[in-house]
């Protein structure tokens, strides 16, 4: 497990080798943040589509995962400042960041640039599945957020992401869908606060299909960014990724390659003396 609690990397992952794992702990971390309800450790299966250019960092949040036991955070704003202070705690001034969310981990991914804004490192904001932070919380989640037992789960069936055999077994939903519940009550609660825009470039995933992310939607995102965002369309849904995870690694490798080679030149105004 990485150092902290925070983060999964691919060392915690049946038959890993933590050696070779760690072996060039240079590369650029990804810090990948789940969509509501969802499983941070899925995000370790990208690993491979990553090779040498970057490492994953599944963020776990406390009352999630391995981290079951500690209390979880009640707000958006809560959750970001605890993730964000875990990424400065980790970033070293050589080892440069990128930051990926999806759908809600989108809008919680946000957040915590906002609040590394300036922190050396910070290289990149990727946002996938997520209509601009500015027009949420969406009046389809608040609705659903009210919801209880079988009418929260067929609203939320909207959304994809839910396994057939979830929707269709009640003693399951019992067991799976509190922290769902949980994430949706979260993200009807969170309160967009207007500021001037990043100073990392922003790019924005989305699947062609996807119900609920329209160009409209994320025509906003540009206020929150230095120039204009890089926009990927690719074939699928909102879950897009699923079964396909080089939809998304084929992004991150070269936000990463391109990272770690500015890390590593001078800067213009630095003194190099040649012997």
């Amino acid at each position: 497990m990485a150092a902290s609690p925070w983060f999964l990397t691919s060392e915690t992952a049946p038959g890993a080798t933590p050696a070779a794992d760690r072996a060039d702990d240079s590369r650029t971390r990804v810090y990948c943040f789940p969509h509501a309800g969802g499983n941070p450790r899925t995000f370790l299966d990208w690993q491979a589509g990553m090779g040498v250019d970057g490492r994953i960092f599944a963020v776990c949040p406390p009352g999630r995962g391995h981290r079951f036991r500690e209390p979880a955070a009640a707000t958006v704003a809560e959750l970001a400042d605890g993730a964000a202070l875990a990424i400065a705690l980790d970033a070293a001034p050589d080892r440069p960041f990128v930051l990926f969310g999806h759908s809600f981990g989108a809008a919680l991914a946000f957040e915590v640039a906002r609040r590394l804004d300036g922190v050396p490192g910070l290289a990149a904001l990727v946002a996938s599945g997520c209509s601009a932070p500015s027009l949420l919380p969406t009046p389809r989640v608040v609705e659903a957020a009210r919801l209880e037992g079988r009418r929260f789960t067929e609203a939320v069936g909207f959304f994809g992401g839910l396994p057939p055999e979830v929707l269709q077994d009640e003693a399951m939903q019992e067991l799976l869908l509190p922290h769902l519940k949980a994430d949706f009550a979260m993200v009807a609660g969170y309160q967009y606060r207007p500021a001037g825009p990043l100073r990392v470039p922003l790019t924005l995933l989305n699947g062609i299909d996807d119900p609920h992310v329209t160009t409209a939607s994320l025509a906003p995102w540009a206020r929150e960014c230095p120039g204009e965002p890089t926009r990927h369309w690719v074939d699928g849904g909102h879950f897009y990724f699923e079964g396909r995870p080089h939809t998304v690694t084929d992004v991150l490798r070269p936000l990463a390659r391109a990272a770690r080679r500015e890390a590593a030149t001078p800067a213009r105004d630095e003194y190099v003396e040649l012997i």
